[in-house]
């Protein structure tokens, strides 16, 4: 399935039903009175998130939604019935924004979440409402009020707990097929990744902790080089940063260090806020460094990096040095607390409107 992390859409909830003006005639029974009922109300559009879905496709296809509107009333006494509520379901870890104004509608952050994006309209009053001592044949009645309509746009930032960037190649599908249950595509040319992987990786009983992959980054990915920024939000809601660096890169001018630069850099294009959450140094690929030179590399890459977090040196494709490094991600996690975000959404709506 194609992975879409990006939409625009319209709702339109449903309108209320007229409000009726009638007067009960039977045999017999020369004045009646007013029997006119109310309409029902339009049906709410609800939006929930499913955690069976990772992927916004089908909002790509179907732009529009509308709820049905409500039964109008009718003469004796009987009131309009409500219209059928929508309900949308989207990915956990789905966005939501006003098109218009920018203003965060809903962040859906756990599944079964369940908010109103547009409240159908009330319905009219009937000529019943109107009765009254002085009052006694009421020839009015209100008709009912449109639904609420908004424009509206989707992003899916993925849940994770840890995620990976650097450059092309530097070993990210690799690493997270060898720690985790994702099998991403690996192959030894640039931009093998598309878009975003998740993994969960269990490092004991009842222990686990769950990594992105993304689309690694080239210097210019602010300016559309690559695959541009496209995908970085889906490390906004992570709260550790692995950055992988290969130790060993096929070119014989390609520097480890100004690539690690170049990511840093676009990194902070991008969002300050990412760029400074942890982020820890792991050198991949030691395995393609001779024995002897592989400690002076390393130094050599952390003195020229400046780099004052933790350093990890592993080789994902041999399975060397995971172990300790997983078990200190847990650790880190554990400490951090939970991942998601308190949900927001529109005060104005919620969870349990009739």
């Amino acid at each position: 399935m194609k992975f879409i992390d990006e939409a625009q859409i319209e709702v339109s909830a449903g309108k209320g039903g007229n409000g009726c003006m009638s007067f009960r005639r039977e045999k017999f029974i020369p004045f009646g009175g007013p029997d006119g009922g109310d309409g029902g109300r339009g049906g709410h559009i609800y939006v929930e998130a499913d955690s069976n879905l990772n992927t916004l496709i089908d909002f790509r296809y179907q732009r529009l939604y509308r709820a049905r509107n409500g039964e109008h009333g009718r003469g004796a006494d009987q009131f309009g019935a409500a219209g059928e509520d929508m309900l949308l379901r989207v990915p956990v870890g789905t966005l939501i924004r006003d098109a218009e104004s920018g203003d965060v509608v809903a962040d859906l952050t756990e599944s079964g979440q369940r908010i109103v994006l547009a409240q159908g309209g009330q319905g009219g009053l009937g000529n019943l409402r109107f009765k009254s001592s002085t009052n006694r044949a009421p020839r009015q009645s209100t008709p009912g009020h449109l639904g609420e309509q908004r424009k509206l746009h989707l992003e899916l930032k993925v849940l994770a707990d840890v995620g990976m960037l650097g450059m092309p190649n530097a070993g990210k599908s690799t690493f997270i097929a060898a720690v985790s249950n994702a099998r991403p595509k690996i192959a030894d040319y640039p931009f093998t990744t598309l878009h975003p992987q998740l993994g969960v990786v269990r490092v004991g009983e009842g222990q686990s902790f769950v990594v992105a992959d993304i689309p690694g980054l080239i210097e210019g990915a602010a300016e559309g080089a690559g695959l541009g920024h496209q995908f970085l939000r889906h490390l906004q809601r992570t709260r550790l940063l692995l950055h992988l660096v290969d130790v060993a890169p096929f070119d014989p001018e390609a520097d480890p260090v100004r690539d690690a630069r170049s990511v840093v850099a676009e990194l902070k294009k991008y969002d300050p806020e990412l760029a400074a959450k942890p982020r820890w140094l792991v050198l991949n690929k030691i395995d393609m460094v001779p024995q002897e030179e592989r400690k002076a590399r390393v130094a050599d890459i952390v003195r020229r990096l400046r780099h004052k977090g933790p350093v990890f040196v592993i080789s994902a494709l041999a399975r060397e040095g995971l172990e300790p490094l997983l078990r200190e991600i847990f650790e880190a996690v554990r400490k951090q607390g939970p991942a998601t975000p308190e949900p927001m959404h529109d005060p104005r709506f919620t969870q349990n409107d009739a």
